[in-house]
């Protein structure tokens, strides 16, 4: 559907405005339809996000400032989204033996068990997007590749 009927805004001042608002229209929408698949897990995007770096470097633990680094939204506090999967058994945080100031952290068998559970979404995810040929895709991830510079 068009930005314009979705939005109710007809005119934009040029097509470098209209893309800025079209970018962040989609954003909201691709994570509105991520939120609804994880939705029966009890996580939110941001915790998924954290699990899937952490089982990108299974068995091998990962420190707090790796996820910072990795995080896809950057403004995600990554020490209070450990916390909160900490305590449902997502994950492990351990003091590092070197240096006593870092903390490391490891997901668990629930949290790859939930993961892989979570595989399954990110298919029908996925599928949001098939609007687009995979010619299409490669097109548009070039762009905002480039847009980004």
């Amino acid at each position: 559907m068009l930005l314009e009927t979705e939005i109710k805004q007809s005119k934009f001042n040029n097509e470098f405005q209209k893309l800025a608002v079209n970018i962040i229209f989609t954003h909201g929408w691709l994570m509105g339809k991520h939120s609804e698949l994880l939705k029966d897990s009890e996580i939110t995007t941001a915790q998924y996000n954290i699990l899937r770096i952490l089982r990108g470097q299974h068995p091998n633990p990962a420190p707090i400032s790796l996820l910072k680094d990795r995080m896809l939204d950057k403004m995600s506090d990554a020490s209070r989204l450990v916390e909160r999967l900490r305590t449902k058994g997502y994950l492990e945080r351990k003091i590092c033996k070197e240096d006593r100031r870092k903390v490391n952290v490891l997901i668990t068998q629930s949290g790859l068990e939930l993961l892989n559970e979570l595989d399954n979404s990110e298919k029908i995810f996925e599928l949001q997007l098939q609007n687009l040929s995979q010619s299409e895709a490669k097109q548009v991830n070039f762009l905002l590749d480039k847009l980004r510079g």
